[in-house]
């Protein structure tokens, strides 16, 4: 019987041996994380704000520690939404000392990536833009993408609406390779996706529990063990929902956002000032329910791929777990 292969577009494209992506996390993206990963022959994405702010690093320095951690390759994360110039003019800093220390893989969301694909390309870099759904791939493609990550409604953070099949069957005929993102916490569940027909997984929550993630241990604890209806939405964080756990903190607080704040995100001229208040609350409380074990107090980002995580273990043990049961899984 053959041997499936772990060749996948997604590997060619990132110079990787595993088609397995550690999603970038704020506040959970840490060098020794994203290093663990890419060392174990998946790759790990680059956060620059949990880099910088969460974690205390100059962003070429933070660069730098994962180099010497690890020679294969790691990406960097552009969140792109047109928020300020001045955020916008830090972005473009971040991609070039990108650039500079050698990435060439890229993630984009929340905005048009043109202006990142125009960067980047050139120097041979290849952009991957997420998206819940096909409007916003094909945006993402006429901005010239390389690939697509479907995030589905199983994701941490801000999920889509949609399943993984449903995703896929929406995004596949646009031609380009299409990453898993929601809902992997297990071999089997990777197994799954890649038999589906999608060119790789993107895992964020199944690595917050590890020893290389500096997450608290309650955190870590906390996502081992829930189960998947310990997975509610809150508004309490960002103004839309986010995928978290159901802590003590979210039952005080409720989940949904207050009528004032709700009245302000519908307005034309009020949102922007809204989102930007609800951006800043929400990188304090996420940076704060990082570190401290106080699940009656913080909000813990997490998926409903916490039904198939039983354990804290290294992230290159999960890598390396993940493409056995794959390479040892009857060729599609």
């Amino acid at each position: 019987m053959a041997e499936a292969t772990l060749q996948t577009p997604l590997t060619r494209a990132a110079g990787i041996e595993v088609p397995l992506v550690c999603g970038a996390m704020y506040p959970c993206s840490n060098p020794e994380l994203v290093a663990a990963v890419s060392e174990a022959g998946g790759i790990g994405i680059v956060q620059p704000i949990s880099l910088t702010w969460v974690h205390g690093h100059d962003f070429r320095e933070g660069l730098r520690l994962i180099r010497r951690l690890t020679a294969n390759p790691i990406g960097m994360n552009a969140l792109i939404e047109q928020s300020s110039r001045a955020y916008r003019e830090r972005m473009e800093r971040w991609i070039d000392v990108a650039l500079e220390e050698g990435v060439r893989f890229f993630v984009t969301s929340l905005g048009n990536p043109r202006w990142v694909v125009d960067r980047v390309s050139p120097a041979g870099g290849v952009v991957y833009h997420d998206v819940t759904e096909r409007k916003w791939a094909e945006k993402g493609i006429a901005g010239g993408v390389h690939g697509l990550i479907g995030v589905n409604d199983r994701a941490g953070g801000h999920a889509g609406a949609r399943s993984a099949e449903a995703l896929l069957e929406e995004l596949a005929p646009l031609g380009l390779p299409v990453v898993c993102a929601g809902g992997i916490g297990s071999e089997r569940d990777f197994a799954r996706v890649l038999r589906m027909g999608y060119a790789g997984a993107q895992l964020g929550t199944r690595f917050i529990a590890t020893p290389e993630c500096r997450a608290s241990e309650a955190y870590k604890r906390g996502i081992v063990e829930a189960g998947e209806k310990d997975i509610v939405l809150t508004e309490r964080l960002t103004g839309v929902p986010v995928a978290v756990i159901d802590t003590p903190s979210v039952r005080r607080l409720g989940t949904k956002a207050g009528p004032l704040a709700r009245f302000m995100l519908r307005g034309r001229r009020t949102k922007h000032w809204m989102r930007t208040l609800y951006a800043l609350r929400s990188l304090w409380a996420l940076k704060r329910g990082l570190l401290r074990d106080s699940p009656e107090r913080d909000f813990w980002q997490a998926g409903k791929s916490v039904a198939g995580i039983d354990r804290i273990e290294p992230a290159g043990e999960i890598v390396r777990r993940f493409a056995a049961a794959w390479r040892e899984s009857p060729a599609p």
